[in-house]
This record gives structure tokens, C-alpha cells and sequence, in this order.
């Protein structure tokens, strides 16, 4: 359902969230992420363009949140790489369905809806803070031993 430029931008702003406040270069982050460079860096400018990650260059310089983990959504990053597409009119283009959209794509459009609440509901924080018993994208090893 989500892209793989969406799943290359989550886990590039999970991983700066991982190492907030401290900026990361494109290095580490394709090495964390497993993300190619040259995609990496589309993923990166676009995110940049919409003001959720901040550039900086030089020796201490990379890629790092432009607010709070706490303030980002996962939506906001979907919206920025690759909006969901709603169904907000027939997609057959039959006129006089217009915007009463047929049981199949109100239900289509349900599901879209619904995913779109789970995105906007979770923060790169919520992510990031959460412990699975798996070891979190972006480190080598555990920060505590696993069970």
C-alpha cells in the first residue's frame, strides 16, 4: 500500500529521530537505513522542501529534524514524499456518479481514511520510544539486552 519512496522516507526520519539532536551525515544515514545514496538524497530534498528535515553543512554538519520527534506524525512524512490519494469522486469518471462515490470505492475510500488516522496518530517519538523485543532500525546492536 505505501511506496517504496514512502518506506525510504520513514525509516530516514525514524533513524534522525533515533539521533536527535545529533545531525547525520547521508553516509550514515544510507548505511542505517540501507537506502541507496542517490535515492536517499531525492527522499532527503523533498523532505527538506517541506520543512521536516534541516541541512547543514560542514565538519559537524548533516541531515537532522527541523521540530521535535513529538511533533511529527507519520503522516506528515507520508504527505511530504507521497500524499495518500482519497477517493473523492468516481475514479470511472461516470458523471453522474459524481462525489456519491459506489459501495466499492466508499469502501476503498474507508480504508484510505482509516490508514490515514493510524499515520496521523503515530509520531516518529511514538516510534522510536517503542519497544518491540526487536533491535530499532538505525542501531547495530540492542541498547539493552533482549530477552
Amino acid at each position: 500500500m505505501l511506496s517504496q519512496t514512502v518506506e525510504y522516507a520513514l525509516r530516514a526520519m525514524v533513524c534522525l529521530a533515533a539521533a536527535d539532536p545529533h545531525p547525520q551525515t547521508r553516509s550514515e544515514l544510507v548505511e542505517q537505513t540501507r537506502v541507496p545514496s542517490a535515492y536517499l538524497a531525492k527522499v532527503m530534498r523533498e523532505l527538506g522542501r517541506r520543512h521536516l528535515v534541516e541541512a547543514q553543512r560542514g565538519r559537524h554538519g548533516g541531515f537532522r529534524l527541523s521540530r521535535p520527534a513529538g511533533e511529527i506524525s507519520l503522516l506528515h512524512v507520508v504527505d511530504a514524499v507521497e500524499p495518500l490519494q482519497r477517493i473523492r469522486t468516481c475514479p470511472l469518471e461516470i458523471d453522474w456518479h459524481g462525489t456519491s462515490l459506489c459501495p466499492l470505492h466508499r469502501r476503498l475510500d474507508d480504508i484510505l481514511l482509516t490508514a490515514e488516522q493510524a499515520l496521523a496518530s503515530c509520531t516518529l517519538a511514538d516510534i522510536v520510544r517503542e519497544r518491540s523485543g526487536s533491535i530499532p532500525l538505525c542501531r547495530e546492536q540492542p541498547l539493552v539486552e533482549l530477552s
